[in-house]
């Protein structure tokens, strides 16, 4: 989906400031402002087909987005920023061909990271082969940061472990009579699923929480009928779902058929997608899941960010969106800092000094460790009325959090 064509006129100049921009170049007399120079050519491998198309273009709209904002804005250093993608068909032996390509071949200046800890850690090392920066929007597993890769930042305010370090709170301050006692955790195999619906696990247990079922199961199953059998047999008072999007809905509607009825129920991304309620017979009502992003959230950059996006597409960003153009925010700010944007020395310096500041992005603030970690938390949301809202933290919230959860 291309970007429809907007002006921002230069006497917003602020908007600059909030958008993480960097430097711009002059206003001519039709108010617009000019780009000049060769273009800052950013390489990105993304997989627009497959398995992970359907997020990979999400984070695809949120490339484009920034650096149309950015473009509009006048460029990044003066000079005008192209993004060249290009398809790795979810294929990990392709992406890792892709930015041999993009870096080796192309001779790009800057690169983005792709969609998945799949993708992400294979591109990652190819990036470092060649020493350039590598800041990617959605590679937040385990994994990842235990590769030992020295240049890679991962654009987002948690890693996949802790993002239900905010639910955990909440579950283990429950008042003793009604803090539920067991749990029944079952996963897709795979990495981000895994560390999402662990890091709950490992921060229940440790608050004396009991595990009754722990089941992993393969990205192909359609069949949740035996899994779903055990966790109702275990009468677990919690059950969390390691889960995409239809593996997740199947789990669900098995339980629905068992008439097992959770006092809590999360299902990592799943229940983000719209469709998602009309996909478990509208019963979605207090069904949570983890985010690192509302459009509803206040800081300053995401407010012009909402604005545009949905200005360029009737419609609001979503988390992948956000994640994309997070990227692009955390790249700007490090190459106007330090004022260059291309590959050799300058890739070292971009990195030092990502290393050492915080960002302003449409997530909020962004500070990593020593591995990439961003050392943020995700927010908690919930099916509340009819729709999805954010309930954890309270100074983000938009509903009152529902604990016990309705009957599906």
């Amino acid at each position: 989906m291309n970007p429809a064509n907007r002006v921002m006129r230069c006497s917003a100049a602020i908007a600059i400031v909030v958008l993480g921009l960097g430097p711009v170049g002059g206003c001519g007399r039709d108010g617009k402002s000019k780009g000049s120079g060769n273009p800052i050519t950013i390489g990105i491998s993304l997989p627009l087909t497959g398995d992970f198309s359907e997020p990979g273009k999400g984070i695809q709209r949120g490339y484009e987005a920034w650096a149309k904002a950015v473009n509009d804005a006048g460029g990044l250093l003066g000079r005008p920023v192209k993004l060249k993608f290009l398809d790795d068909q979810s294929s990990a032996d392709r992406v890792v061909s892709d930015y041999e390509q993009l870096i080796g071949k192309d001779k790009v200046d800057l690169v983005f990271g792709p969609f998945s800890t799949r993708l992400v850690v294979p591109s990652a090392r190819v990036a470092e082969e060649y020493g350039m920066l590598f800041v990617e929007p959605a590679g937040a597993a385990k994994k990842v940061f235990e590769q030992g890769f020295k240049n890679l930042f991962y654009a987002a305010p948690a890693v996949a472990a802790d993002h239900y370090n905010l639910l955990a709170k909440y579950i283990l301050a429950l008042p003793e009579d009604t803090r539920p006692r067991t749990a029944a955790y079952a996963s897709m195999d795979d990495p981000f699923a895994q560390s999402t619906a662990y890091g709950l696990k490992d921060r229940l247990e440790a608050g004396g929480i009991k595990t009754v079922v722990n089941e992993v199961y393969p990205p192909s199953t359609t069949d949740f009928s035996s899994i779903a059998a055990k966790i109702k047999a275990s009468n677990a008072d919690i059950v969390v779902g390691g889960s995409q999007y239809q593996d997740g809905v199947n789990l669900i509607v098995a339980l629905q058929q068992l008439g097992y009825q959770p006092k809590l129920a999360a299902f990592s991304t799943a229940p983000t997608e719209v469709e998602f309620a009309k996909a478990i017979g509208n019963k979605a009502e207090g069904i949570m899941a983890p985010t690192g992003y509302t459009p509803q959230g206040k800081f300053p950059s995401n407010l012009e960010f909402v604005k545009r996006y949905k200005a360029q597409h009737s419609d609001e960003p979503g988390e992948d969106e956000a994640n994309g153009y997070t990227t692009g925010q955390v790249v700007a700010a490090a190459v106007t800092a330090v004022g260059c944007a291309e590959q050799g020395p300058c890739q070292a310096k971009l990195v030092a000094w990502l290393r050492a500041h915080s960002v302003d992005t449409v997530v909020g603030s962004l500070k990593w460790d020593d591995k990439g970690r961003p050392q943020g938390a995700h927010m908690i949301q919930q099916w509340v009325k009819g729709k999805i809202q954010i309930v954890l933290p309270e100074s983000m919230k938009e509903a009152d959090l529902i604990f016990p959860k309705p009957a599906w």
